[in-house]
């Protein structure tokens, strides 16, 4: 083949994916779904997100070759938020993930765009994992959007736990199955709001060793005005990350956000209502 007739033929095949990915508002200009993964420590600094020696952490690299693998999207990771969370920079973007503690250094007028814009008016989506409940957990803005907000953890990184999947067939949370039992860290949260959210998983707390007279939720999602949120909780340990189920969940959850994949996101707060419920008269059984 000529070298001529491969420059045309590479041209076509370029007109063809541009036409494609044209029309397509939940992906990026080029057709691309664009996730701006952030794992800034202004608190305590995981390890899954602790990077090494210049390399890229655990959760990242695990993203990155994610959105490689999955050829579903691609993750630019910052610890920089002051130099890369700005409205500008956002417009890049369908999807902004949170791996992060405490009160991050984002200018007001970048969050403001970020909350009342750029998610809520735009429809663009949020993904926390972990420890994104234990970032701005004093500003009501960021946990009103979230869910919740981090308020310690009885379960511990080497408790091993019993998860309930409430919707299995959830695009989210499908890769789980109706329970799956690991080892995590696992949150309890203030501010949390069930009128607000869909849970997808819980803590079993009949499975589980270390008994809490309350409902402990482990994922959950919501829409946020025009745009969709979802929060895994689960993501401490370094293994949870390298993990294929996990890892599935995250993409789903990808698929969810850009209507690539169909899910509820209508609040249940009647499962909460039975959980909370549940988990107390579990509790009061052990004390017997």
């Amino acid at each position: 083949m000529s070298i001529n007739r491969r420059i045309c033929m590479g041209l076509m095949f370029l007109l063809i994916f541009a036409v494609l990915g044209e029309g397509n508002d939940a992906n990026g200009k080029d057709g691309s779904v664009n996730i701006l993964f952030v794992t800034q420590s202004s608190g305590f600094r995981h390890g899954s997100v602790t990077r090494k020696e210049g390399n890229l952490s655990v959760a990242e690299r695990v993203m990155t070759e994610l959105g490689v693998s999955s050829n579903q999207f691609r993750v630019d990771c910052t610890q920089d938020v002051a130099k890369d969370f700005t409205k500008e920079k956002l417009e890049h973007y369908e999807i902004v993930m949170f791996y992060t503690t405490g009160k991050l250094p984002i200018a007001k007028e970048n969050l403001d765009y970020f909350f009342n814009e750029w998610l809520k008016q735009k429809g663009h989506g949020f993904i926390g994992t972990h420890s994104a409940a234990d970032t701005f957990k004093d500003y009501e803005p960021y946990w009103d959007m979230i869910g919740g907000s981090f308020n310690g953890h009885p379960w511990g990184s080497g408790s091993t736990v019993t998860i309930t999947n409430h919707e299995p067939n959830h695009p989210i949370v499908q890769a789980w199955g109706k329970e799956v039992t690991l080892k995590d860290e696992i949150y309890q949260f203030k501010n949390w709001q069930p009128e607000k959210v869909r849970v997808l998983m819980s803590l079993n707390m009949e499975k589980t060793s270390l008994k809490k007279p309350y409902h402990v939720p482990i994922c959950w999602c919501k829409s946020y005005g025009q745009g969709k949120v979802f929060h895994m909780s689960l993501g401490h340990r370094e293994d949870v990350w390298t993990n294929e189920t996990f890892q599935k969940s995250i993409v789903g959850g990808i698929r969810w956000i850009v209507g690539k994949e169909k899910g509820d996101s209508k609040p249940n707060p009647e499962l909460s209502e039975n959980q909370e419920k549940l988990a107390k008269d579990v509790f009061e059984a052990a004390q017997k």
